[in-house]
């Protein structure tokens, strides 16, 4: 069965990205079809609710004023934002010492690490503003940055355990990967993208991740789904697309095929490799597809019965470098209730734990909480 439109365009990926291409192309009366292969939409952002938790972001959640167009959607939609709880002090613990500070930035505990570390932002900020956005490729040193690892540049410039510690858990922490997995170019770029080294871990003050939406963010997704109603088609796997000329064919794993003049796919670089394309991609295409994995995460969100870090006068925030945890967040919800943190397992760590059972999981997890806050009985 061949479901076929006139003129039709059908978008592979119901994410915020594919969700937003369609309501865009609705708005010029464009019909379109999404295709989504799970059976919900959201992409990388999943919001669970039950009574128990509230509601509860699985996937992506952060956003800052910086990024206008997101935020611009939401209030479209009708989805509000609050400010993630940042009062009182945060939380480092790095090389077997833990410290109090504010911000999300390193303590800089030492005269020595405070240099190490403060050259490395500096030397970060001044190189991405070289990179240019539209076409990274054109920096000036584009061929000897993309042939550097981020571990190579961190062990030339950084020359105390301090600083290469830090430098190391920002690169996992921003790219969930670890720093030899990455092209120095590429990181570059990314800074130059999300506005600079502070912006990119700071959680107030404009920080990446000051903000979360009301009821999670899923529920910008669910709500552009809403307005393109049918148009949505959800357990569509799309395994195979066909140019056919003044046609295309594609076709999903439940069998179904749709027919349209004009596909945009919307899914990560790394899954178009489990698409059979007729005629095949160009070869440097499919190249670049072998060369863009996904990065590894797992995302820990910890209840108690009350938040009792607030009450030692922390902001809930930490960072480790021992782990499993690197980075953690006061999770709790706007209105006090639900007291939780909000953890990342990153990059190695992340892919380590995955053989461990879910109570070995939260045993790991609790006890460096316990650790991380100096909590002493129940909480």
């Amino acid at each position: 069965m061949v479901a076929t439109w006139d003129g039709i365009v059908v978008i592979i990926g119901a994410g915020i990205s594919g969700l937003f291409a369609a309501r865009l192309l609705r708005e010029y009366d464009i019909e379109v079809v999404l295709l989504e292969a799970r059976d919900r939409t959201g992409g990388r952002t999943f919001t669970q609710t039950d009574p128990s938790y509230g509601f509860c972001d699985l996937g992506g959640a952060y956003v800052c004023e910086t990024q206008t167009k997101l935020l611009k959607l939401a209030k479209q939609l009708g989805v509000e934002t609050y400010k993630v709880f940042g009062k009182g002090q945060t939380v480092e613990d790095f090389l077997g010492k833990r410290v109090t500070k504010h911000g999300a930035l390193p303590s800089m505990g030492s005269l020595l690490g405070a240099l190490d570390v403060n050259n490395f932002w500096q030397l970060l900020d001044n190189m991405s503003r070289k990179v240019p956005l539209r076409d990274p490729w054109n920096a000036p040193c584009a061929l000897e940055w993309d042939c550097m690892t981020v571990k190579e540049f961190i062990e030339k410039t950084c020359w105390t355990r301090y600083g290469k510690a830090v430098a190391t858990a920002y690169v996992q922490g921003i790219l969930t990967s670890e720093p030899c997995e990455i092209s120095l170019l590429f990181f570059l770029w990314y800074l130059h993208s999300g506005g600079g080294v502070k912006r990119n871990i700071e959680f107030e003050g404009g920080g990446a991740q000051e903000m979360k939406f009301y009821g999670g963010s899923q529920k910008i997704s669910d709500k552009m789904a809403e307005e393109l109603g049918g148009r949505v088609k959800l357990n569509k796997c799309v395994v195979r697309i066909e140019d056919c000329e003044d046609h295309v064919v594609i076709g999903c794993a439940d069998g179904s095929e749709y027919k349209a003049s004009f596909v945009i796919t919307t899914i990560p670089p790394a899954l178009l490799g489990r698409i059979s394309f007729n005629p095949p991609l160009p070869p440097l295409k499919n190249q670049a597809i072998q060369r863009i994995p996904m990065g590894s995460i797992i995302k820990t969100i910890t209840f108690y019965k009350r938040p009792f870090w607030r009450e030692k006068g922390l902001a809930g925030y930490f960072n480790s470098d021992k782990g499993p945890v690197e980075e953690g967040y006061d999770d709790t919800k706007p209105d006090g209730s639900h007291p939780s943190i909000m953890g990342f397992i990153l990059a190695d760590r992340a892919r380590e734990v995955t053989s461990l059972s879910k109570s070995e999981r939260q045993k790991l997890v609790c006890q460096q909480y316990a650790q991380i806050f100096e909590l002493q009985g129940s909480a």
